[in-house]
Parts: structure tokens; sequence; C-alpha cells
């Protein structure tokens, strides 16, 4: 304190004394950092508290009530890699685009040991980025209606608009027993408007994130 006290007056005296702006202020910086020192150094010695957060090991929640509809929520831990391989482990996922969607599921399903391909216009960007990040054509990266025919299980993940102007090609491959799959409802939903209507002969997922 006797240290700070001292500073106040010197930079006092230095600003009266008609010197000039620059050492005035320069005084005040010193007097400034003294004073900050003088704060932060109690606070310097306080031991710093630990604190462990404990992630329960076991499920919290199993379902959910929506207004007396209930669902089962499934975890990660539900379905480890082995039984996603045990499940899949027929078929060819057919990843059609590779943009927001495509890309991130595709990749999550090589990781996990299926069987993917993905679908996309041939030379363009999508396609592009595909093969730096793996993707060989013709053995796992193909043109929209080649992808259609070897997937069995067809997950559209193009975009609004490409879903609805490639329905055509897309469903010359729906045969029977395939599985059609969305992460997106607008085409399917609004059908009339789209004009995609899945066969009846093949089964159809909607696992949309919103």
């Amino acid at each position: 304190m006797n240290a700070t006290r001292n500073l106040t007056t010197v930079a006092g005296r230095v600003a009266n004394a008609s010197v000039s702006r620059m050492t005035a202020a320069r005084c005040y910086s010193v007097l400034a950092r003294a004073s900050q020192q003088a704060y932060r150094a109690p606070m310097a010695t306080k031991a710093t508290a630990k604190v462990t957060v404990t992630t329960p090991s076991y499920r919290t929640l199993k379902t959910l009530d929506f207004g007396g509809s209930k669902e089962t929520v499934y975890e990660r831990s539900d379905y480890p890699k082995e039984k996603l391989q045990q499940i899949f482990g027929k078929d060819t996922m057919c990843v059609l685009g590779y943009g927001p969607q495509g890309r991130g599921q595709s990749l999550n399903m090589r990781d996990n040991g299926l069987k993917v391909i993905v679908g996309t216009r041939k030379d363009g960007r999508s396609w592009k980025q595909a093969v730096e990040e793996g993707w060989t054509p013709g053995k796992d990266l193909f043109p929209i209606a080649e992808a259609c025919a070897q997937g069995t299980v067809i997950m559209n993940l193009l975009s609004d608009a490409a879903q609805v102007h490639l329905w055509p090609t897309v469903s010359k491959h729906l045969t029977a027993g395939k599985t059609l799959y969305f992460s997106h409802g607008f085409g399917v939903v609004y059908k009339e408007e789209t004009k995609i209507v899945p066969p009846k002969d093949v089964d159809v997922i909607l696992a949309a994130p919103k």
C-alpha cells in the first residue's frame, strides 16, 4: 500500500509540473500495473478447487412419453459394431449424395465395417471430394443409377430438389425386397407435390435428425 501511495504522489506531482503528457501517462501506467499486482497477489495464493464429473455407467432413460405415445430410446451401446455387422452384413448400403447428410453417414458406416457405396454425379464437386476421402470410382463410388442398381438399402440423402428431379431414376431400381431410406421427410411426406411414392413391396425408413 505504501508503494501505491508513493506512486500516486509522484504521478500527481509530475502532472502538475507541466511536464509532457507522455511522461505523466507513463507514471500513471506504472501506478495501474502496481495496483493490479497488489490486487491479484492474494488471489494467486489460493488453491484451485478440483472438480470431478462422474458420468453414470447405466442408462437413465429408456422410454419417452409424448402425450401418451411412448417411444423407446436406443443408445449407441445397444448396437455395438458387431451387432450392426450381424444385422447388415449381407446388405449393400447405397448412399445417394455426398453432402451434409450423405458424407457423414457414409463415412460413419464405412468406419463401422459395413459395405457402403456412394452414388453421386460423376466428376462433380461431391464426386471429387469423395475421391479425396478414399472412395474409389468403380469400386464403391458410382453414378447414381449404377449405385441404385447395386444397393439393397437405398439411402436417398440428396437435396430435396435433387430427390424430386432424380426420383424417376431412383425408383426404377427399387425392386421388391429393397429398403428405401430418408433423412428428410419433405419429399416422401408431400408426395402429391413431389410425386415421390415408394413401391408397396419395399420397406421405407425415415430417420430424420430434425
